[in-house]
């Protein structure tokens, strides 16, 4: 493959193509290399990967307080702690400088945000002071400081973000650089301050030090830089002394979805093939490349020199060497759920992942071979269930698995099925996978009771039995035209009136509308061929993306929608809702379903919602009854997952694998 032959950043050899990206880990209190953070990225090393960026790293008191720091040389020797561990396993490392510009929260530095201009930043509410001439100057010294100290560190490569619309991005993008002296106006001034950056930096760590940059192929923003202007800025990038050019997309603040699971897998690969036909240093594609068949897509066919990958390794740090050695099929993907890394950030927590549970634990749990052996009886194959079997089976135990239905997954398929969520696939397919390498026996159709459990004599048994849908308390709730949305979302070839209302908007609600409302709309060949042969306006093009054959109202109790999705999903679902046409009503309560449809009451008032089908999707309850009947039976009983509480697939996964683990 591709993938894993050798390539040049200036005078740096990496032994393969895969790059892991600087991400948000929040491993660090006060700016200090951890043992958190080095466990962290060891693993990645171990796992084959060639360049890790460690970062965003500060390069000021700007810098957030749980983010490394090269603001000082007091850092130096906790990173060259790291650089010294990482290089055991042949893996080259960088180090990404981080200033934040208007996106830096004055609360948590101290002081007040700098920018271009003064255009308020909506990530944080706060307006930004203009910076002086001065001030930049002293910044762009600032930059190659951090990066002076970066090579004593013993890095191998320097990073500079330009991208996700941090200070360099403002200071490019004319949609917040409102100035008129020599760092605005123009291309040509509004260029001037990350070249000058580049410039100083080239200056500081000598002719030798490979310098990259991370920037953005799009904006992503209205009014943001043009994108022949960001071709320039590459071009211009490269003469002033770039040795590589990281490509993403888009802005924090961007309206377009870049790392959420409805994005297509190597969505914005074109923006990286755009860069490389314009400049001869080498080019890295970035975002939502979880595959390493999909990577070497983009190399062999000449769309990007180098591959970035940063949550694609935080769930699986083994994914170089598994795809080197052919063992595709024990890769755990990346789902793209953003339930741990994302959200997580957004929360002020440490990052985790829902897929790997050990991600960002690995100096507190180590998977050791179990002491005694047991025989362990597993109920249930959903995640949870699944995940501790392969845990437990690793560890040397001897695991069977019943399961009731005549297929494993629990709810993994329902949150496959709807639009943008199929990833949900990549994990069921990898437990099950990994069932089968770790020798699992698995029975399905497998009812469990007191007397063949009592038969099978196990040491420890395991009830992983999830949950199932709850019912609506509501006269007219068991009328025929009444569905759960379980078995809408199990069952595509269950019919649907034109006029449908789904009750409940959390994560179930809002998915099953978003699912009903795609019903009638052209698909993807459909699309590019109406395109191509210019049958239609862009205008009727997106209506008939966007507009299908059922007419949806999506309602809710609550004063909001989507209470129990992440932060970092729940904002496309709701851009989707209205775009797909899903008319939504909060605080409404439902207290019929009649003949003429639904009824409610808003505000105080009764209104009947016409509806030929009803969705319920008002939550889920735990199928626990077996633990009380199994009481005495082994000498372990555990519940985990759903069964012992409805709550999210990561919560499922992490208690398989800690329960996994532990028994």
């Amino acid at each position: 493959m591709k993938l894993f032959t050798p390539i040049l950043i200036k005078n740096l050899e990496l032994k393969n193509r895969i790059v892991m990206s600087a991400m948000h880990l929040g491993y660090t209190g006060d700016r200090q290399v951890t043992e958190r953070l080095i466990r962290f990225y060891e693993e990645r090393a171990k796992g084959g990967a060639a360049l890790l960026v460690i970062g965003g790293t500060g390069i000021d008191e700007h810098g957030y307080f749980n983010m490394p720091s090269v603001a000082d040389d007091k850092y130096i020797a906790g990173l060259r702690e790291m650089t010294s561990r990482l290089h055991k396993y042949d893996a080259k490392a960088a180090c990404q400088l981080f200033q934040a510009g208007r996106y830096a929260f004055s609360a948590i530095s101290g002081v007040p945000s700098v920018s271009a201009s003064a255009v308020k930043s909506p990530l944080t509410n706060e307006v930004p002071r203009e910076m002086s001439i001065e001030e930049i100057q002293a910044m762009i010294n600032t930059f190659g400081q951090a990066a002076r100290r970066v090579r004593e560190a013993g890095f191998d490569l320097v990073e500079i973000i330009g991208s996700a619309g941090y200070l360099i991005s403002q200071f490019l993008s004319p949609a917040t650089n409102l100035r008129a002296d020599e760092f605005g106006g123009s291309l040509e001034n509004r260029m001037r301050f990350g070249l000058e950056v580049i410039r100083e930096i080239r200056r500081q760590v000598g002719e030798d030090f490979p310098i990259s940059m991370r920037f953005a192929g799009h904006e992503l923003i209205p009014g943001g830089t043009d994108r022949d202007d960001i071709i320039t800025f590459a071009k211009r990038l490269e003469e002033a002394g770039a040795d590589m050019l990281n490509v993403t997309g888009g802005w924090h603040e961007s309206p377009v979805p870049q790392t959420t699971m409805d994005v297509p897998l190597g969505a914005f690969v074109y923006m990286a093939r755009r860069i490389k036909e314009a400049v001869t240093i080498p080019v890295v594609a970035s975002n939502r490349i979880n595959d390493p068949l999909i990577a070497e897509q983009v190399l062999v066919n000449h769309q990007a020199d180098l591959i970035s990958m940063a949550r694609g390794l935080l769930a699986d740090p083994e994914l170089p060497r598994k795809a080197q050695e052919g063992r595709f099929d024990e890769i755990r993907k990346c789902i793209g759920c953003n339930q741990g890394c994302m959200d997580h950030v957004f929360e002020g927590r440490i990052v985790e992942c829902l897929v790997n549970a050990q991600g960002g634990h690995e100096c507190e749990i180590e998977e050791k071979t179990a002491e005694i052996k047991k025989r362990i009886l597993i109920i249930g194959g959903g995640p949870a269930g699944m995940e501790t079997a392969r845990v437990a089976a690793l560890r040397g135990h001897d695991v069977t698995l019943w399961e009731k239905s005549d297929r494993l997954g629990g709810q993994l398929p329902l949150a496959a099925a709807a639009p943008g969520r199929s990833d949900f696939n990549y994990l069921d397919e990898y437990l099950q996978n990994s069932l089968i390498i770790n020798k699992v026996r698995v029975e399905l159709n497998k009812e469990a009771g007191v007397n063949n459990i009592k038969e099978f004599a196990p040491d420890a048994v395991v009830i992983a039995t999830g949950a199932g849908p709850m019912n609506l308390p509501v006269p007219g709730a068991d009328r025929p035209n009444v569905v759960q949305a379980w078995d809408l979302l199990q069952d595509s070839r269950i019919e649907t009136g034109k006029n449908i209302v789904v009750v409940g908007a959390g994560a179930v609600g809002c998915e099953t509308a978003l699912t009903l409302s795609r019903i009638g709309t052209i698909d993807a060949e459909t699309l590019q061929f109406l395109t191509v042969h210019k049958v239609e306006s862009p205008e009727v093009l997106y209506e008939l993306s966007t507009r299908g054959s059922k007419h949806i109202t999506l309602v809710e109790q609550q004063a909001k929608i989507g209470v129990d999705i992440g932060r970092s999903t729940k904002w496309v679902i709701s851009m989707d809702l209205p775009r797909f046409g899903v008319e939504v009503l909060t605080g409404a309560r439902v207290i019929e379903i009649a003949d003429e449809g639904v009824v409610i009451e808003k505000d105080g008032e009764r209104k009947v919602i016409p509806a030929d089908t009803v969705i319920l999707a008002v939550g889920s309850r735990s199928n626990n009854e077996l633990q009380e009947q199994l009481k005495d039976l082994a000498p372990e009983i555990h519940l985990i997952g759903d069964g012992l509480k409805p709550r999210k697939a990561m919560d499922a996964v992490h208690e398989g694998y800690h329960l996994g683990n532990e028994i």
